[in-house]
């Protein structure tokens, strides 16, 4: 858990000489910004990351948390806020946050996770040499829809048409890429992009049902991740098999696989560690971070009829009954 305390926290150091000891050590202020609520795993994950490099939240470092619970534009206020809050580092999670926290200041390293491409995000200027104020880890692999897709056929075979559903907001680049991925695994890609601010999820899985989408595909996109609830409901309503990275897994799917989400934004906390320590963040490249997981939900599969072959369940890091 995140703990509340006083805005300004200092601590007396060793007391070297009379000068040093009218200088009291500032602790650093560091501002997490997550898309997310307050109680999400990741979370705990960011703290855990930061202790196992033995920082301690009220004691030698101070976390200022902002979550904007699934609101998009949340993510802008919640930046500034933290501008205001005059941190001295700014970590984020999901590419709203980034580019949320990039637009509020130029000039306070901001460190990123579980951002999908963050070159064609527009956040760095290239992996190795980000320049500006900003770098972290991407958490997705070039090839993830493909790998998705064949164990998608593998948990149920037959499948032929898959809608992907994404972020009409995100590249071309990127979509295009998932089109060409469901081809080459012998799927006929019917693709839906939601507007992030006024995403309509009902016109999308009504287009579904009148393309005869046979499993729905979920992009590593923003407005998924925002809306991954309400589109997990509609595609158990539609009973349509949907495959999703492993954002929520808990929140409906049938299947959850990518790398996982908490495991990335645990593994941020060596970015913060680094720039505490003096790294320029525009120095710092981008690291490519895979750590694949899979949650099976065998509750979803006897709600739309499928059932699950032996060789996925034991494939599964996590079986939801």
């Amino acid at each position: 858990m995140f703990t509340r305390v006083a805005p300004f926290v200092v601590i007396l150091g060793f007391l070297l000489s009379p000068s040093d000891a009218r200088k009291p050590i500032r602790i650093p202020r560091v501002g997490f910004l997550s898309p997310a609520y307050p109680m999400a795993p990741t979370s705990e994950a960011f703290l855990q990351g930061l202790a196992d490099l033995g920082y301690v939240d009220g004691q030698n470092i101070v976390i200022i948390p902002r979550f904007a619970e699934g609101q998009y534009e949340k993510n802008f206020e919640l930046a500034s806020d933290l501008v205001r809050e005059k941190v001295d580092l700014i970590a984020v999670q999901g590419v709203v946050s980034a580019w949320a926290a990039r637009g509020a200041t130029a000039d306070i390293p901001i460190v990123f996770a579980v951002v999908g491409d963050p070159v064609w995000d527009n956040l760095v200027a290239n992996l190795q040499r980000p320049g500006g104020n900003i770098s972290g880890l991407t958490t997705l692999d070039p090839q993830q829809v493909r790998r998705q897709l064949e164990l998608f056929r593998q948990a149920i075979p037959g499948l032929k048409h898959v809608a992907v559903l994404g972020d009409a907001d995100v590249s071309d680049g990127q979509i295009r890429s998932a089109e060409e991925q469901a081809h080459a695994t012998g799927f006929e890609a019917l693709k839906f992009l939601l507007a992030a601010r006024n995403p309509d999820l009902d016109g999308a899985f009504a287009a579904m049902r009148k393309g005869h989408a046979d499993a729905l595909l979920l992009l590593e996109h923003p407005v998924v991740g925002i809306h991954a609830k309400e589109i997990a409901q509609l595609a158990l309503a539609n009973r349509i098999p949907s495959m999703a990275s492993p954002v929520q897994p808990d929140l409906g799917e049938l299947l959850a696989y990518g790398t996982s989400f908490k495991a990335g934004i645990k593994h941020l906390a060596v970015y913060v560690d680094k720039v505490l320590k003096g790294a320029k963040v525009s120095d710092l490249p981008v690291e490519m971070f895979t750590r694949y997981e899979l949650t099976v939900n065998l509750k979803t599969a006897r709600e739309i009829g499928v059932t699950i072959p032996p060789d996925v369940l034991k494939r599964a890091n996590r079986i939801i009954q």
